[in-house]
């Protein structure tokens, strides 16, 4: 017989079970999926006659309630950002740029409204450049840049630029070219490095300015130039001649500096000592007129007297600064006698070589002018 036919018992061939059991009744599940939700977010659970122990509208408008307000807070507080001292923080608002924020705590809209990139102003980034440049005077060098830079302008870094370090690299060969173009060989080998690479990082600066790529250029390095290595050699030997005429250069001014002074020492040590000369023959000049014209008025008035006066001046002098022999013999006497011309010859040389260095112009004029007193007094005896 069937299962389900009268006297069957209700017995289920598939189930095993009794034939009291049905379906599963729809109000039963959903209560029991009211209590474990209840259970989570903190709901009363209900009673058998559908109403909440806790009372009000009900524990999902609730949990619904709680949920809101606490993604609500989460959302408000992933706006909160901090810009580290060597960062800025650049904030769009629907992908627009809105503004620059300087370091310290800031908030923002959170997303989707706004949004923020943080950009580090500090970092310096170095590339080097290297290439085969033609000079002024059309000749061939191998010149070596390192360029470093950093970021000014973080807005102008991040939207006004779609490359802006590609761009630097493009402003700094620019530069280059147009610097070592306008120099000429040797300046570039010997005492230009540091004025070309001043000029070329104000070159490169303002082409990058131009663009608005927001990097500054902090230092421009140029390594020593050489030139190719066909004519390495030659150039080798035209520095080395450089070298010589610079070092003899050198030893030449060194020497003027130490013998100029000495001349100009010398030759006003002469000038003075010349001033001094003329200053002392003028005054002996002058005194010699003073004493002249002394004589003279006692010789108006007093002849005879200031001739014999000057005749024994005159002898005084003279006598003086000779050697002598004075003999004593009697009148008629017929006695030899010896006289040591050698040595008073020997001794008037020696006397005449050390009073020498130690006559002055007044003594030469006193001697000139007491041999002409003497002449005159002899002229002046012969004729009484």
């Amino acid at each position: 017989m069937a299962w389900n036919e009268p006297g069957g018992n209700g017995k289920d061939p598939w189930s095993g079970k009794g034939g009291d059991q049905g379906p599963p009744d729809l109000d039963e599940v959903v209560k029991k999926l009211q209590d474990k939700f209840g259970g989570i977010f903190g709901g009363g659970k209900p009673s058998r006659g559908g109403s909440s122990v806790g009372g009000g509208s009900g524990p999902g408008s609730k949990s619904i309630t709680v949920i809101v307000v606490i993604a609500l807070i989460v959302w408000i507080a992933s706006g909160i950002y901090i810009v580290e001292p060597a960062e800025r923080g650049v904030v769009l608002r629907f992908g627009a740029y809105s503004e620059t924020t300087q370091p310290g705590p800031h908030w923002h809209i959170p997303f989707p409204v706004e949004r923020r990139i943080l950009v580090n102003v500090d970092q310096i980034s170095s590339f080097r450049h290297k290439a085969q440049m033609l000079t002024r005077d059309e000749n061939i060098v191998d010149v070596e840049f390192t360029i470093q830079s950093r970021i000014q302008d973080a807005a102008d870094f991040l939207f006004q630029d779609r490359d802006p370090n590609k761009t630097l690299r493009d402003a700094t060969e620019t530069a280059v070219r147009e610097i070592i173009g306008k120099s000429d060989l040797d300046f570039i080998l010997t005492q230009g490095r540091g004025a070309i690479a001043d000029r070329i990082k104000t070159g490169a600066q303002g082409l990058v300015d131009t663009y608005k790529t927001g990097l500054i250029i902090t230092s421009v390095n140029m390594q020593p130039a050489k030139p190719p290595e066909q004519v390495k050699s030659a150039f080798d030997d035209a520095i080395k001649a450089r070298e010589d005429k610079e070092r003899l250069e050198n030893q030449a001014e060194a020497y003027a500096n130490e013998v100029v002074p000495k001349a100009r020492g010398e030759a006003a040590r002469r000038l003075a000592d010349a001033n001094a000369y003329r200053d002392r023959v003028i005054a002996e000049a002058e005194g010699d007129v003073s004493r002249f014209l002394a004589i003279l008025k006692e010789y108006r008035r007093e002849p005879e007297v200031t001739r014999e006066r000057l005749y024994l001046d005159a002898i005084e002098s003279m006598l003086g600064q000779s050697s002598k022999v004075m003999l004593d013999t009697a009148e008629g006497g017929n006695s030899l006698m010896y006289l040591p011309l050698d040595k008073l010859i020997q001794s008037d040389e020696k006397s005449n070589t050390t009073r020498q260095p130690q006559f002055s112009t007044q003594e030469t004029t006193r001697s000139q002018g007491s041999s002409g007193q003497i002449r005159n007094v002899d002229r002046t005896r012969g004729s009484r």
